[in-house]
């Protein structure tokens, strides 16, 4: 019986794994990855230093739950080029304790943002100006 369970068990996380992978893995022939998938569309403006810096961060550290360009990827996370993360609601102070501490979820259905390990506060800056060079070139400001 025991061995019954275990073999469904392990044949069930077989399959998650595999399907989680074909999901995110980008293909031979250039198909898109889940991260392309975005809930929001992005208009992404000419980036200067810091904020190519704060995309390659964002990239890193961000991109699996937030979605490329922080478009949102649904069922993982939302959009950060939303206007709820304006200035004027989310301050950019909220934006650099997030990565620290996490946050609880309040606005979305996606559960609490845990803290992230192994991002500096000088990444957490850049990708802060990458999303606010974002939002502004998509009018949210």
């Amino acid at each position: 019986m025991n061995r019954t369970i275990f073999a469904s068990l392990a044949g069930l996380l077989a399959a998650f794994l595999i399907g989680y992978l074909a999901y995110f893995q980008q293909s031979a022939g250039g198909e898109n990855t889940g991260f392309d998938v975005t809930m929001v569309d992005v208009i992404v403006p000419a980036l200067g230093n810091e904020e190519r810096g704060g995309e390659a961060a964002f990239n890193t550290f961000c991109i699996e739950c937030h979605g490329r360009n922080a478009g949102g990827h649904d069922g993982f996370g939302p959009p950060l080029v939303h206007e709820i993360y304006e200035p004027g609601h989310h301050a950019d102070i909220s934006f650099l304790y997030a990565p620290k501490v996490g946050v609880k979820a309040h606005h979305w259905s996606y559960g609490n943002m845990p803290s992230i390990p192994g991002i500096t506060d000088d990444e957490t800056v850049l990708v802060l100006k990458y999303v606010r060079a974002l939002q502004v070139a998509n009018g949210i400001q």
